[in-house]
């Protein structure tokens, strides 16, 4: 027995010892392919001293403060980075040589900037929130349309966002979430009573259900009316959880790269294609703090008093699930003034032999659901030898589905959407079908490119993903309609319980 017992303390150590040679070996193969990879340009390395933060959230106090100081950032990226980088043919695509057909200067207004839409007498505000890496341009069209529908937009540069890709390398969720605070202080001193609404798409989801937890207990935060969320990161992959441990190793001597999980040319003039481990950290940090906060206030009971969200998601999604957008929201709320919206796949261009995996089984599921207390509405072929679309729709804690014919049909070619595609419309002059008739600006849409692996500095993984939605329409009409009916049951609701002084003020169905 004593002999039994000494093999084993010995394969048990040898064990460790391997285990541990594989790791190291392992760590010293990534550090070398890393160090190996791209070299850091001065956008990668420069960093912007006139950016919001909160250590100087005391001087910046308003959202006109806010753009004040963007004014300043804006100033030191010409002179630190326009200024001293080349410039020419050879350096046409790139987003930081000046006059470039990337340079975003070109553009008129620069989108990577916050901006402002008002409106005379207006119906509501909607504050327009971008996602991670991304910039105002994002929302730019659905903005618009709100606008010209008679809503005050506020689009909002979150911190760290449309200047440099380093801008990512020490920025804060919670410095995100305290610029959202002074937008929404802002929209409220312009409309007054009226309702207001936040966009937000990807990591701005995330902002705006941090925004509305929080303003559920603060008794002089705006309150949102409603949230329209689109591609919301909630819930994303736990390997981003590892973004936390490359980030401190990057602070090491020689190993800066580390700071970075893809070091890419920059040639889109609206989203950084360079990603920093602290970015993937930081929407970790958030979606978990969500997910936390909705749990633990769920803990007792359906969440109540929570905006009316309507959420839209594609089935194939390669940054959140469907399950996670229900699992750490939408089950947790209490009303039925809720619904998701799913983009399925194109039925009639794949076999199901060729798909990694089909989210036909989860969208049979879901629909079949009668638990569900959410609104569910299926975007899908009319049948699976069709192009032509339809919505599936049910109602809360019911199976009974109608089917509604759309006036859409799949586009050739197209078999999916994707996580980036959902906020942009086919005539995007950026990310859309067709390139601008315009020349000398930068075309990043269905692109025909094709040569031979391995010759281009991206993958072939960039040029296959969606950049916009064939279905735009339907979400852009119905997130007007979901606002506007936010708005009818707040000013309903005023009305109701006004003093009379105020009921003949009180504007039922404005917008």
């Amino acid at each position: 027995m004593r002999r039994m017992a000494l093999i084993f303390k010995r394969l048990t150590l040898y064990f460790i010892i391997a285990a541990l040679g594989f790791v190291l070996g392992g760590f010293a193969l990534y550090t070398y392919m890393v160090r190996s990879g791209p070299s850091l340009k001065l956008w990668h390395t420069e960093e912007l001293k006139a950016e919001f933060s909160l250590d100087n959230k005391n001087e910046v106090r308003s959202f006109n403060d806010y753009r004040s100081l963007e004014e300043k950032l804006f100033a030191q990226l010409d002179e630190q980075i326009y200024n001293r980088t080349e410039t020419g043919a050879y350096f046409m695509l790139d987003r930081y040589s000046a006059g470039s057909a990337a340079d975003p200067r070109k553009w008129n207004p620069n989108w990577n900037r916050s901006f402002e839409l008002a409106a005379e007498k207006p119906a509501g505000g909607v504050l327009l929130l971008h996602g991670m890496s991304d910039s105002p341009y994002s929302l730019r069209e659905l903005g618009e349309c709100l606008n010209k529908n008679n809503y005050w937009v506020v689009g909002l540069r979150l911190p760290g966002h449309g200047t440099v890709p380093s801008g990512l390398k020490s920025v804060t969720w919670e410095c995100m979430a305290a610029a959202v605070r002074l937008a929404m202080d802002h929209l409220a001193s312009k409309v007054g009573k009226d309702a207001i609404h936040i966009a937000g798409y990807s990591t701005g989801a995330p902002l705006a259900i941090e925004y509305s937890l929080s303003s559920r207990e603060e008794t002089n935060a705006p309150k949102p009316a409603s949230l329209v969320l689109i591609s919301p990161a909630i819930g994303i992959s736990s390997a981003a959880a590892l973004a936390s441990w490359m980030k401190a190793l990057a602070t090491l001597p020689g190993l800066e790269k580390f700071a970075w999980t893809s070091i890419l040319p920059e040639f889109d003039p609206f989203k950084y294609n360079s990603f920093t481990t602290n970015a993937g950290d930081q929407v970790h940090r958030l979606t978990r703090t969500v997910a936390g906060r909705v749990e633990a206030i769920a803990a007792s009971g359906p969440i109540r008093n929570f905006p009316p969200t309507l959420v839209f998601l594609s089935t194939v999604d390669a940054t959140v699930s469907v399950d996670a957008v229900i699992d750490n929201l939408l089950e947790h709320l209490a009303t039925e003034d809720h619904e998701l919206v799913l983009f399925d796949i194109n039925r009639r261009s794949l076999n199901r032999s060729l798909l990694v995996s089909d989210p036909g089984p989860l969208t049979a599921r879901l629909m079949a659901n009668a638990n569900l207390p959410f609104s569910l509405t299926l975007v899908t072929n009319a049948n699976p030898e069709s192009v032509s679309i339809v919505g599936n729709h049910k109602r809360p804690f019911s199976k009974e589905t109608t089917s509604n014919p759309l006036n859409f049909v799949w586009p050739r070619g197209m078999f999916s959407l994707s996580h980036i595609a959902l906020p942009f419309p086919p005539d995007d002059p950026l990310y859309g079908r067709h390139p601008p008739v315009k020349e000398g600006v930068i075309f990043l849409g269905q692109m025909p490119i094709q040569g031979e692996r391995g010759l281009l500095r991206f993958s072939a993984d960039w040029l296959v993903r969606l950049r916009h939605n064939p279905f735009y329409d339907f979400l852009e009409r119905r997130a007007l309609e979901w606002m506007d009916n936010a708005n009818e049951r707040q000013s309903f609701s005023r009305k109701q319980w006004a003093p009379d002084c105020e009921k003949g003020s009180s504007r039922l169905g404005s917008g």
